[in-house]
């Protein structure tokens, strides 16, 4: 009961989803960067070292005892029990790297301290222990951060228009077979063919878009050195797993990482897909895009207990692409400051995740602009084949 003995009254879900879907604006918002900026508390701003590297070692001790965990006792348990410990231990291991995926993210980004060796050097090994070329991922990534929404110039789930969608694309989106195995590919090998081959990339390079090679369209002159770097980081990770699997055997290794690795990378494409892919969001030609109405074409998802071993990339992404140098320890902070500023600009999703990406791929097949809108370069989402 209420104050005054009125019963409060609980929005159906049915309209609560209805609000959730309900498109954001898309013209100029009424305030601007520099206006969020005042209302973040300063210290939202500051990095620290040690509480950068608190959450990089915590996540490193948590994974060091699952992996001793597995490899000292998992042998000795009764054989059934094997098939509940291993997946167990997959699902535990990968989420607690995704975490410290996470913070090698924020390396890339500046955010991890106020020295750039410090972040380039913790998110070289971090990133190349992920078997993710830093130094590639971070230019391309902030490519992204630069172009959000924009059709033409993204880096990363870059939708496509109606008149490029394939023939197969009505047996793959139109039913539940084929929606699975679309999504099955996605999630297992949708990362590694994204930084091999440039596949839901940026579609308008001027020759092959691939990460692991220095003279690829995406890097300039001065960054091509660091892409060797990254190179040798990946590689040298290789050689450690090629003589960790002479050693121990080639089972050992898949099960202690290579599986994990799995999870990893699916986690990674479903979080980065789930935040720029809603049925609200608006994308942009060059003749309407400007960067904060594309960095504001974004959505806050909601993982549960996942958003803190997430480091709650999950659920701050629209502040995180509005001030990308914050670190992630302030920005449940920082997004509460700004959400009133934001106002219907603001997009936040509470669909349980599972429902939410079937939703998604079912939903947001292509864009096209709105026949009932005069903004010819502002495309929504649509699934009509």
């Amino acid at each position: 009961m209420g104050a005054g003995g009125r019963m409060q009254v609980t929005p159906s879900p049915k309209n609560s989803e209805t609000n959730t879907l309900k498109r954001v604006p898309c013209e100029t918002p009424p305030f601007t960067l520099g206006d969020l900026k005042k209302a973040i508390p300063h210290h939202c701003f500051k990095r620290s070292i040690p509480r950068s590297f608190s959450y990089l070692l915590w996540d490193i001790i948590i994974a060091s005892c699952l992996y001793y965990l597995s490899t000292t006792y998992f042998s000795l348990l009764p054989h059934p029990l094997s098939y509940f410990a291993w997946p167990l231990y997959w699902v535990s291991q990968g989420c607690v790297l995704t975490g410290v995926w996470v913070i090698a993210h924020e390396c890339g980004h500046h955010a991890f301290s106020d020295y750039q060796w410090l972040d380039d050097t913790v998110g070289l090994i971090s990133h190349s222990f992920l078997l993710v070329p830093y130094f590639s991922w971070k230019y391309s990534h902030r490519r992204h951060h630069s172009n959000t929404a924009s059709l033409e110039r993204d880096e990363v789930f870059v939708p496509k228009k109606k008149s490029d969608i394939k023939w197969y694309a009505k047996y793959l989106n139109n039913n539940p077979l084929g929606r699975t195995v679309m999504l099955t590919v996605q999630f297992t090998l949708g990362w590694p063919l994204y930084l091999a081959f440039n596949v839901s990339g940026r579609p308008y390079y001027d020759g092959f878009a691939c990460h692991f090679h220095p003279n690829a369209p995406i890097y300039n002159d001065r960054e091509r050195l660091q892409i060797y770097i990254s190179d040798a980081g990946v590689l040298s990770v290789c050689y450690a797993l090629y003589r960790y699997a002479a050693s121990q055997g080639v089972a050992s290794m898949v099960c202690v990482y290579g599986v994990p690795l799995l999870i990893v990378n699916g986690f990674l494409v479903l979080i980065t897909y789930l935040q720029h892919t809603h049925p609200s969001l608006p994308h942009y030609d060059s003749s309407e895009w400007d960067w904060l109405r594309g960095a504001l074409a974004t959505v806050d998802r909601d993982y549960g207990i996942l958003n803190k071993v997430f480091h709650n990339i999950t659920d701050t992404h629209v502040a995180h692409h509005l001030f990308s140098t914050m670190p992630h320890y302030n920005a449940m902070e920082a997004t509460k400051a700004i959400k009133p500023i934001l106002g219907e600009y603001y997009q936040f999703d509470g669909t349980p995740v599972v429902k939410a990406m079937w939703r998604e791929a079912k939903e947001c097949i292509y864009v096209e602009p709105d026949r009932q809108g005069e903004k010819k370069g502002v495309f929504w989402y649509n699934n009509k084949l």
